[in-house]
């Protein structure tokens, strides 16, 4: 699971709740703390077991340059209330509720960034073309399912779930296989508590179909590069989900630009915040100067 390195929010980022036809979602937003808006949106999508906290180091740098930036919990994630139907959490039906949070942002078309599985779930937004959009980042995300130790791991907490689908089962889950491991990683007390409170607050269906969903996603890359919309692709040069070589082939079929995060892994936005905003600041204010001249 993503972890971030704290939880205090800095000047200009706000608690909020984004309400939407398909129901509301818990974020994070984030606004210049001096200055307006003169650049267009961003919206941010965590990935599988994660949340809008994933993005708190990033928020307050890319804000300053002239932005308002949005990160959300996905419905069934920590804040955001689940579904009626668990039938919906699809890539599909959740790419479509990410689109419609980009309809309710003020300014126009925003720029999309989907972490990990956020960035399977975004790309069914960028493909439906059902919302406007100026770009879309694909971060630490491959062209497909996940593998490796990672999907051991999720297909682990999809099983232990069950049938038993209450968050008395995620107390036992945390309590038996997660809560000893989070401590010895080394991490704060309050960060202890948040990942507790984090994991427990997930919907059980959700945390079970979004597993489902992230372990038997196909490579829609082609389907992807035809919306000819600006694409980055952007991971840490030691990813330990996709396989770094997977996301930079993925890039390639993309002819999107790739930038690779020396001394990050699976959470840039995390492991190197600041050299992660530089990079996503420079490709957004790139597509916007093409964006306002006309040029491909």
């Amino acid at each position: 699971m993503s972890t971030p390195r704290f939880l205090g929010l800095p000047p200009g980022v706000r608690n909020t709740t984004v309400r939407t036809p398909m129901g509301n979602v818990a974020a994070l937003q984030a606004t210049p703390s001096a200055g307006g808006c003169e650049r267009q949106p961003a919206l941010l999508v965590p990935g599988y077991t994660g949340s809008k906290e994933d993005f708190i180091a990033l928020l307050q740098t890319l804000a300053a340059a002239g932005r308002s930036v949005t990160a959300v919990d996905l419905p069934g994630q920590y804040e955001s209330p689940g579904l009626v139907d668990p039938g919906e959490y699809t890539r599909i039906g959740l790419g479509a509720i990410v689109g419609e949070v980009a309809l309710t942002l003020d300014d126009g078309p925003v720029h999309l960034l989907g972490h990990s599985f956020g960035g399977l779930v975004a790309r069914e937004t960028v493909i439906s073309a059902a919302v406007p959009l100026l770009s879309f980042t694909l971060m630490s995300s491959g062209p497909s399912a996940i593998g490796g130790a990672r999907a051991v791991d999720a297909r682990r907490l999809a099983d232990a779930i069950g049938r038993a689908r209450t968050r008395e089962r995620l107390e036992e889950i945390w309590a038996e296989h997660l809560d000893a491991p989070t401590r010895a990683s080394g991490v704060s007390p309050e960060i202890h508590a948040f990942l507790r409170e984090r994991m427990v607050a997930n919907h059980p269906d959700a945390l079970v179909h979004m597993a489902e969903e992230l372990l038997n996603a196909t490579d829609r890359t082609p389907e992807l590069a035809r919306s000819a919309l600006p694409v980055l692709v952007l991971y840490g040069e030691n990813d330990d989900a996709w396989p770094p070589e997977a996301q930079s082939a993925m890039a390639g079929h993309l002819g999107a630009e790739r930038v690779v995060i020396p001394g990050a892994a699976h959470s840039p936005n995390v492991e190197a915040p600041e050299t992660t905003a530089e990079a996503l600041t420079a490709f957004w204010n790139q597509v916007e100067s093409k964006d306002r001249s006309g040029t491909a």
